[in-house]
């Protein structure tokens, strides 16, 4: 591939042009290389040669249940105590109404919240009938796998139990959040409450083969280093290999603002590691359909960028996102069908609104922006 300038980005050419599959080191050299165009350019290749031009996009609603958490992660400026003044705990009524509420606008809910420490499973059972109740149709994409697991140790269950139940009631999919970075001296120093990356594997396994597909994530950009986040990745990759249930991978950039670990964080993530990112994971993680380049972390033009790293997502709608404000994202919180199109097409890509298992919406053919040179 012409203009790479870095010479071990030359040889992970030759091996994504062959397709060999990348390891360890070459994961790393994705990292460290200052030839970001180099890298854009074989991310890009990988990108057109698994998925073409298409770009993925959603409109759904985000919904919390309450933002109560025992595990007050030092990266987190969501969670709030029990009994502090801005904590939140809604009933399953007053989320299903929400939802209907907006049944004629989204394909799909997203709801994530706290590990609330007195919430067991007959709360999301009740939840999620009752949303199945009022809107049949929608997509209930809900739970991290963090979740899933301090549901099982609150109500005295194996996960595999807990995901039948909530499956049985209306559960349709995961995200993938929680996830965090892998590595355990990482995890100990942002996450000590949190259960162990084996853990967070584990209940994706057991979801994969209950046929619940789950998107995996990664948080990036705080005190982890390109080994962690390369170890990450294959790990994704390993179990992937073994099970096929992840339908995409989402890059999370750490926002630094009102969380603990901010105080011991300088910078944060720049644009260059957003990208790297997006495209590292476009060729480590050889066996996911879908990279997303998320609006909501990365903001709407970077996102545009990202597509040219290797994503061919851009998340969804997601009305009222707070997870994210919070920490300090100023991107826009409703992004309506329209704008998603146009913000595709601006980028030389063909839009697509999907459902949450990628079976298309809407195909928005049509002429689009010519890409830059």
């Amino acid at each position: 591939m012409k203009a790479i300038r870095d010479p071990r980005l030359e040889r992970v050419a030759e091996k994504v042009k062959d397709g060999e599959r990348l390891g360890f080191e070459d994961g790393v050299a994705l990292y460290e290389t200052d030839d970001l165009h180099g890298l854009g350019i074989i991310a890009d290749h990988a990108r057109r040669e698994k998925v073409g031009d298409e770009v993925y996009f959603s409109v759904n609603k985000k919904l919390y249940h309450t933002n109560v958490c025992a595990l007050d992660c030092d990266f987190c400026a969501f969670y709030e105590n029990p009994g502090d003044e801005d904590a939140e705990e809604r009933t399953p009524d007053e989320m299903a109404r929400e939802v209907e509420e907006y049944a004629d606008l989204i394909s799909s809910v997203h709801i994530v919240g706290g590990q609330h420490p007195a919430w067991k499973i007959d709360y999301f059972e009740e939840l999620f009938s009752a949303i199945k109740e009022r809107v049949p149709d929608v997509h209930v994409k809900a739970l991290t796998a963090s979740e899933i697991a301090w549901i099982a140790k609150l109500t005295e269950l194996e996960v595999e139990e807990v995901l039948r139940r909530l499956h049985d009631a209306g559960l349709d999919s995961m995200p993938g959040g929680g996830a965090e970075i892998f590595a355990e001296e990482v995890r100990e120093e942002i996450c000590p409450k949190k259960d162990s990356a084996e853990r967070w594997l584990d209940v994706h396994r057991t979801a994969h083969s209950l046929g619940i597909n789950t998107n995996a994530t990664m948080l990036y950009g705080h005190v982890e280093d390109a080994e962690h986040r390369v170890d990450h990745l294959l790990r994704l990759r390993e179990l992937q290999d073994e099970t096929g249930g992840f339908r995409c991978f989402i890059p999370l950039s750490y926002q630094i603002e009102n969380n603990e670990l901010g105080d011991r964080v300088e910078h944060g993530a720049t644009g260059r590691l957003d990208l790297k990112t997006i495209a590292a994971a476009r060729l480590l993680l050889d066996n996911f359909r879908g990279v997303r380049a998320y609006r909501m972390v990365v903001g709407e033009k970077l996102c545009q960028v990202g597509l040219d790293y290797g994503a061919n997502d851009i998340g969804g709608s997601l009305m009222e996102e707070q997870i994210q404000k919070k920490a300090g994202s100023g991107t826009r919180q409703y992004v309506g069908r329209d704008d998603m199109v146009h913000l595709i097409r601006d980028a030389g890509r063909v839009p697509v609104e999907r459902d949450e298992m990628y079976s298309v919406v809407e195909r928005f053919d049509g002429e689009a922006a010519p890409a830059d040179d």
